[in-house]
């Protein structure tokens, strides 16, 4: 990663709210899986391994996050499946097969678009609390 891109990185990340700091965390480790993925084609063990390593990071940050306490069942729920992950991404890596890295990427697309969907229906709750505070002044 650039200088330039690092910073823009850093400032999105520095400014963003919860949500959208999830959303980040499911951006990357998508994208590690992806790269891992085509690392994996490419017979590049070194890169294969760093792009596997990036996205257990991602998922040791999104199970950090969760409060098991608040999120009850939710929450113990995501807590088992990104063990789950975290688990495919090592056997991945170990066996240096596809499969696992696939079965990891499905499910970070699904969980991701879910977010982005949460994300979508608060934005709208804001903008529909923004038009309910304008009209009564």
């Amino acid at each position: 990663m650039d200088e330039v891109h690092r910073a823009y990185f850093k400032g999105r990340v520095q400014t963003a709210d919860p949500l959208s700091l999830v959303r980040l965390l499911y951006d990357n480790a998508l994208q590690s899986v992806k790269t891992a993925r085509e690392m994996l084609q490419a017979r590049d063990i070194a890169a294969r391994s760093d792009a596997i390593s990036k996205a257990s990071d991602c998922l040791c940050l999104l199970t950090d996050s969760l409060s098991l306490e608040e999120g009850g069942e939710i929450s113990s729920n995501l807590l088992a499946l990104y063990g789950y992950m975290q688990n495919r991404l090592l056997q991945a890596n170990l066996n240096q097969t596809d499969d696992p890295l696939a079965e990891v990427q499905s499910l970070l697309t699904t969980l991701h678009s879910a977010w982005a969907e949460l994300a979508d229906a608060e934005s709208g709750m804001d903008r529909l609390q923004d038009v309910s505070v304008a009209s009564r002044t």
